[in-house]
């Protein structure tokens, strides 16, 4: 039983890591995009994708794809720096007037998020674009060759700000006019007094 298991997860492992290899081609830290005939328009993209900072895509049908019944169904992959790939998420989502738009969340240290487009035809046949390998969206800051590269990268690692980070300087601008407000209150009550 313990094989069994330790084969499964050994498995699940090397099938993780298999779309990492599949998505090397083109150029580290380059977006790769729809290109030539496809069904879809990309409406929106989020880019780069940022740790802990929402990602959002949405396309939408086009051309005859708009008016002959075609679905889309879009897939997404998550892939870190330690060049592990979570699997692939099959998003259910509801077209809104053939707008099919999703957002996501991607984890600290990620190198970018992977993310693909199945057309269902009205005769019910099938394509998948890309064909065989996955658009991508490049993270702010990634390893890949051995170095950091992103507008965070930052040497040999990231200085990704985090969302308490960005709200940090409003908080101390707050704090700051409040305690002035206050400091001012108590010296003109004081100066009534005397």
């Amino acid at each position: 039983m313990a094989k069994a298991i330790a084969g499964a997860i050994c498995l699940f492992l090397l099938l993780a890591m298999v779309p990492n290899a599949a998505a090397a081609g083109g150029t580290d830290g380059e977006d790769a995009n729809p290109t030539g005939d496809v069904p879809f328009t990309v409406e929106e993209r989020t880019t780069p994708s940022q740790d802990g900072a929402i990602w959002k895509l949405s396309v939408a049908t086009d051309g005859d794809a708009a008016t002959n019944g075609t679905t889309l169904v879009l897939t997404t992959q998550i892939c870190l720096n330690t060049g592990i790939c979570d699997p692939p998420i099959n998003h259910d989502v509801t077209p809104d007037e053939g707008t099919y738009s999703l957002s996501l969340t991607p984890p600290s240290d990620h190198t970018y998020v992977n993310w693909r487009v199945k057309a269902t035809y009205a005769d019910d046949s099938t394509d998948v674009f890309p064909d065989g390998d996955w658009y991508k969206t490049w993270s702010t800051c990634y390893f890949t060759g051995g170095e950091y590269g992103g507008i965070h990268a930052s040497g040999d690692s990231c200085d990704v700000p985090s969302e308490e980070e960005s709200f940090l300087p409003f908080l101390g601008v707050t704090l700051l006019a409040t305690s002035i407000g206050v400091a001012g209150l108590a010296i003109a009550r004081r100066t009534r007094v005397n």
